[in-house]
């Protein structure tokens, strides 16, 4: 058993409490321990879990959250940034699902973040598990 830690961008409710129902169930059904922390939007979860990480109290995280693109510019950089981020402790051995939906539309994140449909916090769970037994069988 491993302890995960989902880290949330709360700002569409409806919306990350459907990725976390996903990502909480899939832990779960692995037989994991599961926190959620809440950090104020997207480009915040990457400073979270560095933070975070230091503590040594859990062995994955889930990163969740929505990013819907508007009529500024600010879509792209909050999704490329957080997905940098992200991509950057991934490659420092950190194991963590990427989670953070990056839509056109609300009518798409609806898709992708209802564990009926497509199911993406479930999949970036699942993502982390399997980064995490990765580490396990590779780590001298």
């Amino acid at each position: 058993m491993a302890r995960f830690l989902i880290v949330e961008a709360r700002f569409y409710d409806h919306l990350n409490d459907m990725l976390i129902a996903g990502a909480r169930s899939a832990l779960e059904a692995a037989g994991h321990e599961v926190e959620v922390l809440t950090v104020p939007g997207a480009l915040e979860i990457p400073g979270a879990i560095a933070t975070v990480v230091e503590s040594g109290r859990f062995d994955g995280f889930v990163a969740i959250g929505v990013v819907i693109r508007g009529e500024t510019y600010h879509f792209e950089i909050v999704a490329g940034e957080s997905a940098r981020g992200i991509l950057a402790l991934t490659m420092d051995g950190i194991a963590i699902g990427n989670g953070i939906l990056t839509v056109e539309n609300e009518e798409q994140a609806i898709v992708r973040a209802d564990p009926k449909q497509k199911n993406k916090g479930g999949e970036a769970a699942q993502a982390a598990v399997a980064l995490l037994d990765l580490q396990s069988r590779y780590s001298g």
